[in-house]
């Protein structure tokens, strides 16, 4: 069953994606990140680029000829799914193959549409049976 973590109170969703996804990768997972749409899959591209800004977090786009050999997959249409591993969602709604995923990673920025959207896919989550651990980062002691 798919493991499933909430990151709240975060201030920069992206920022803390990068870090997630450099952290993951780093540990030898392959992630998938599901962005909303192409605007933010290529700013998110951009960002991956210089964070962490001494390494470098190998990544592309899902139909580019390389993506199979690529540890970070970055996406908004979830159409060609090339690996099994960490799913990192960036969109408002839960994806519709998150439980193909060993590990599904949602984050919750401050925003209230964003934390009420965030509630909504926690009760989806439960509501199937899923284990939910959260990650409070507004806490100097829960480090990403």
């Amino acid at each position: 069953m798919t493991q499933i973590d909430f990151y709240t109170h975060v201030e920069d969703k992206l920022k803390t994606a990068c870090a997630l996804a450099g952290k993951a990768h780093a540990r030898g997972l392959r992630v998938t990140v599901f962005c909303p749409d192409a605007d933010t899959a290529q700013r998110f591209d951009r960002m991956l680029w210089t964070t962490p800004p001494t390494g470098f977090v190998p990544h592309c786009a899902p139909l580019d000829p390389l993506a199979p050999e690529t540890p970070v997959i970055v996406d908004f249409q979830g159409e060609k799914l090339l690996n099994d591993g960490v799913l990192l969602n960036l969109r408002p709604d839960e994806p519709p193959f998150f439980s193909r995923f060993q590990r599904l990673i949602e984050i919750v920025g401050l925003d209230g549409e964003d934390r009420a959207r965030a509630r909504e896919r926690f009760r989806f989550y439960r509501d199937r049976g899923y284990e939910i651990r959260t990650h409070d980062l507004s806490k100097p002691a829960n480090p990403q």
